[in-house]
């Protein structure tokens, strides 16, 4: 078999310029000219260097028509490209000069730069990046992968700076801007345009108008500076009912719960949604305040009162202010705890009479009291407590009867200053201060001075009977009857004034039903219709008697439950009226729920049960918590 003749090497290309054989820049033009390859060299390529093999040749008869192709290879970009249009500002000689030199560099022409991220400044500037910006350097006709940044075929060379710039603009294009980002800056520009700021934010860029437009609110307006923060603070969640966004955290009392201390009695959360600490009573008698993180919930300080069992989910109640904590249980005697100084004072006296007496001991929080204290037999105890939004009043319900009692606690005397008796007999159920209309003064508390936007009170009694009364003047303004109630029924009272949802006011009775009312219900003047008013809804998700009922700080929730039966809770959503079917669920531990109680923004709530756990819940929808 005869031997395949050697391949002469060609020396010309399809054009007939012959190749350029000397020097490096020879070499390198020969081996980046794809025209001049022939297919046996483009499967060598292929097979050595792992190039995808195209063929480029021309078949016979085809060489003559539009010879062999030689534009085939290359790439879309490298064939069209847009030249930049005239400035709106240029006038019509200075286009008609400028014809000739563009036609001649049609080919070179550089288009439009991307528009420069709008990213914060620059911490520190490197100053041999300045010194080289104006540099030409070559960084577009080495590696394969620096081609996508070229604007034009032919282009070869650009500065530093425009280097950086195409990288960050070809970062941008990969990955996108964010959608948080994206709300973030539509919130920035909703907030200038609320606090009347005219700044043309594409003239000085993103940076500099949000900078112009702080700098002008700051200093044309009387308002403070996390004015903003605020205001995006106040934005109402508006809940939507059906489901519940809610997810289990860690129990508040986890560190606590290996010592036997028994029942949870009572949670309530600290009334200012900076300070988050959460008051756990336990029927060992103690006291427990943790600090409330979402994760391990440290135990911050333990107050043990051996001497006062705590009976009702009042035993522990905050002070409006956030300053103290008020103790009291079926006892003569009270005690105070001062969340500042750390310091318990025991108030042997109690509340009861036209004077307090001074003498009063202050104890540390390990002291040990002695269980046989004596004390007046016909003095009364505390039964239920509740003070008004402003703190300068407390309302005490005493023993089993149907009278509460008017503390001045502003003067720090404790002195009763009056009583409110209603008439139907049975005890009280439920306290629940709310707003009023009466301005009149009675001599009895003009010196208790203003008690504050909610002067009225409404007490629930157990024959569930529901009386409005004017505390200024110590009468009762109205009075009627729960629907379906009867004696002994009455159970627990609930309300709020505030929220999306407007103003409710809740009743639950033995029976498992709760009564829920609109704002008419507790209205000081009614209308003939309304003298007795009926409930918007009966809610009859329960079966056993209500112990727990608790509005949320909005008014979108209303947490029931029932201690009586093993897993009798509910949240029920009260713009539509209706229960979550997502939760609970049959996994959820609760057990049975002996206390309840929402934090200031709702962001947790807390649940108690017999087995002495305090289940913690987080609510997504208000937020992400303390």
């Amino acid at each position: 078999m005869a031997k395949h003749p050697k391949k002469k090497q060609r020396l010309e290309n399809s054009s007939g310029a012959p190749f350029k054989t000397k020097g490096t820049n020879a070499t390198l033009e020969r081996l980046l000219d794809e025209e001049s390859k022939d297919d046996e060299e483009r499967k060598l390529e292929s097979l050595l260097f792992g190039v995808p093999y195209n063929s480029y040749s021309p078949t016979p008869g085809e060489e003559g028509k539009d010879g062999g192709r030689p534009m085939a290879n290359l790439l879309d970009s490298d064939l069209f490209f847009i030249d930049d249009v005239h400035p709106l500002g240029h006038s019509e000689s200075e286009s008609h000069s400028d014809d000739d030199s563009q036609l001649s560099s049609s080919s070179h022409t550089t288009p439009k730069q991307p528009t420069p991220s709008k990213t914060g400044k620059s911490a520190w500037v490197d100053s041999s990046t300045i010194a080289s910006a104006v540099n030409q350097i070559s960084l577009l006709s080495g590696p394969s992968r620096l081609r996508k940044l070229r604007h034009y075929a032919d282009e070869d060379t650009i500065t530093e700076k425009d280097y950086e710039t195409r990288l960050r603009a070809q970062f941008e294009r990969i990955n996108p801007e964010p959608t948080w980002a994206q709300r973030a800056r539509e919130r920035n520009r909703e907030e200038r345009e609320v606090g009347g700021v005219d700044v043309d934010v594409d003239e000085e860029g993103e940076d500099g108008g949000e900078e112009k437009a702080n700098v002008k609110n700051l200093f044309t307006s009387t308002n403070g500076i996390l004015k903003a923060a605020e205001r995006r603070k106040k934005t109402l969640t508006v809940l939507p009912s059906g489901t519940l966004s809610i997810e289990r955290l860690r129990d508040a009392n986890l560190s606590t719960q290996n010592t036997g201390s028994g029942e949870v009695k009572l949670v309530a959360f600290h009334p200012s949604d900076k300070v988050p600490i959460l008051c756990v009573g336990t029927a060992d008698r103690r006291v427990r305040l943790y600090n409330i993180d979402g994760h391990t919930s440290p135990l911050l300080q333990t107050l043990h009162i051996p001497s006062l069992p705590l009976t009702s989910p009042t035993s522990a109640l905050f002070h409006p202010s956030g300053s103290s904590l008020l103790l009291s249980g079926p006892r003569p005697y009270f005690f105070t705890h001062d969340l500042q100084t750390g310091l318990t004072t025991r108030h042997d006296r109690g509340l009861w009479g036209t004077t307090f007496s001074h003498s009063s001991s202050t104890l540390d929080v390990g002291i040990k009291r002695s269980r046989n204290a004596r004390a007046d037999p016909g003095a009364e105890s505390v039964h239920m407590s509740s003070f008004s939004p402003t703190g300068e009043l407390l309302a005490v319900a005493a023993g089993k009867g149907a009278q509460v009692h008017l503390v001045d606690w502003k003067s720090g005397a404790g002195q009763v200053v009056g009583s409110l008796k209603c008439a139907g007999g049975g005890s009280v159920s439920g306290l629940w201060w709310f707003d009023g209309s009466s301005t009149s003064t009675s001599p009895s508390l003009g010196d208790v001075g203003d008690v504050g936007s909610r002067r009225h009170l409404a007490v629930l009694t157990s024959d569930a009977e529901v009386y409005l009364w004017d505390v200024a003047e110590q009468r009762c303004v109205r009075r009627w009857k729960d629907e379906g109630g009867f004696r002994g029924a009455g159970r627990v009272l609930a309300g709020t004034q505030t929220g999306v949802g407007g103003g409710y006011m809740a009743v639950g009775s033995s029976s498992g039903l709760i009564n829920v009312y609109n704002p008419s219900s507790y209205s000081l003047h009614p209308s003939e219709l309304d003298r007795t008013p009926k409930p918007i809804k009966s809610i009859g998700n329960l079966t056993t008697a209500i112990s727990s009922l608790k509005f949320n700080h909005d008014a979108q929730l209303l947490a029931i439950a029932s201690r009586e039966k093993k897993d009798s809770m509910r949240l029920i959503h009260l713009p539509s009226l209706t229960s979550f079917a997502n939760w609970p669920t049959q996994s959820t531990p609760l057990g049975t729920v002996t206390a309840i109680d929402f934090s200031p923004k709702s962001e947790y709530v807390a649940i108690g049960n017999s087995r002495g756990r305090v289940l913690l819940y987080h609510l997504r929808e208000y937020g992400a918590g303390v």
